[in-house]
């Protein structure tokens, strides 16, 4: 069967971050029903014509058990998905697998504009405020940002 495994033994709560231009966290937690001695492992692929990758850098906790994964060097490629899949190994019994496909673009923490700059003429009721775009590890960025100006009168 494709789901094999004790029913609550794979991982729950999985999530992934990108952030600082290029650095990725995925976490979750042990499932529910997982055999104290199960340990996680953590595959991940840019797209179904790309080869999976494993975790290079495990989060683990107190009981050296994987519980996150830190990736370095993570570019957007495509809008496509890609797919992680984390599976797990134990000596009591056979782990179920948890699998699931995110956009990458949609988990990205992005930075603040660059080099934003405010020049109010006193005579004017005017003032021009100018900004580059924010560092993203999106290769085809550009025309997709949109900002928001808050100004307080003070």
């Amino acid at each position: 069967p494709v789901f094999a495994g004790m029913n609550g033994s794979a991982i729950e709560n999985f999530s992934c971050v990108i952030y600082n231009v290029s650095l990725m966290n995925c976490t979750w937690q042990a499932g529910r029903d997982a055999p104290e001695d199960t340990q996680y492992f953590l595959y991940w692929q840019y797209s179904r014509y790309d080869d999976a990758m494993e975790c290079e850098l495990y989060i683990k906790d107190e009981n050296d058990r994987n519980m996150g994964c830190r990736f370095q060097n993570v570019t957007i490629q495509t809008a496509v998905d890609a797919y992680f899949l984390v599976n797990g190994s134990s000596n009591e019994s056979l782990i179920q697998f948890y699998d699931k496909y995110i956009k990458l673009y949609e988990i990205e923490i992005l930075t603040a504009p660059l080099n934003v700059t405010v020049n109010c003429i006193r005579d004017s009721s005017g003032c021009i405020i100018t900004w580059q775009q924010p560092l993203t590890s999106h290769r085809k960025k550009g025309k997709c940002f949109e900002y928001e100006i808050r100004i307080q009168n003070k």
